[in-house]
């Protein structure tokens, strides 16, 4: 065989490799698309309920303007980890959804609930979620601490991205932690105003997007 065809394989070789290369790097969507209409449940407590503004400013009515899913808004102001849980099961039964978007586990935080606890009851939300047919997006809570109280900042509590990564699901990151660090985006300490929600659904959408869940026309 000739140098010039040599290089000729060489070339060839290295470009496969390339693009084998970039294929496995490149990330899956961990989720598949929703199709508009589709209902979509979102449980959580008073951050989904729309505590601090109107009803239609909350975010599961922002969220349904902006994707066309049917979201159900089934957040309950002062519901626990245990307590969203409990509802679950009935809610499931009653709407079928194809997504259900989970973000609980904010009053067990600030009322220094058991750790484990949390965790559990936060799994075992996605574990019936998942059970009953429907995708997850996990929605990741800030951890309440001392320095946050001082400085503004805020980070998502760990446990979030620990059980999403154990169970290969989206995960909105960081969502709430910006929002309630901004004073222009907060009714009070802990809950949003309208320019808050709708900042957050936006940012949903961009994760739903990501992950695969949502495609835009």
């Amino acid at each position: 065989m000739c140098n010039r065809a040599r290089r000729a394989l060489l070339l060839i070789s290295l470009a496969g490799t390339g693009a084998l290369t970039a294929a496995c790097g490149r990330r899956r969507p961990l989720g598949q698309a929703v199709p508009r209409d589709a209902v979509v449940l979102a449980l959580g407590d008073s951050l989904t309920y729309g505590t601090g503004a109107s009803p239609d400013a909350a975010y599961p009515s922002v969220l349904a303007g902006l994707t066309g899913w049917r979201v159900v808004n089934a957040g309950v102001p002062g519901d626990t980890s245990a307590q969203a849980l409990e509802r679950l099961p009935a809610l499931l039964a009653e709407h079928m959804p194809a997504l259900v978007l989970i973000g609980i586990g904010g009053n067990d935080l600030l009322r220094r609930l058991p750790e484990a606890d949390t965790r559990a009851n936060v799994q075992r939300a996605c574990e019936l979620a998942r059970g009953a047919g429907a995708q997850v997006l996990l929605i990741a809570v800030p951890r309440p601490t001392l320095a946050a109280a001082f400085t503004g900042s805020l980070t998502d509590h760990p446990l979030y991205g620990e059980i999403a990564e154990a169970m290969k699901l989206p995960l909105q990151r960081q969502g709430w932690a910006e929002v309630l660090a901004d004073d222009r985006l907060r009714a009070d300490q802990i809950h949003a105003n309208a320019k808050g929600y709708a900042r957050f659904a936006q940012s949903l959408v961009a994760t739903a997007s990501a992950a695969g869940l949502l495609v835009r026309p």
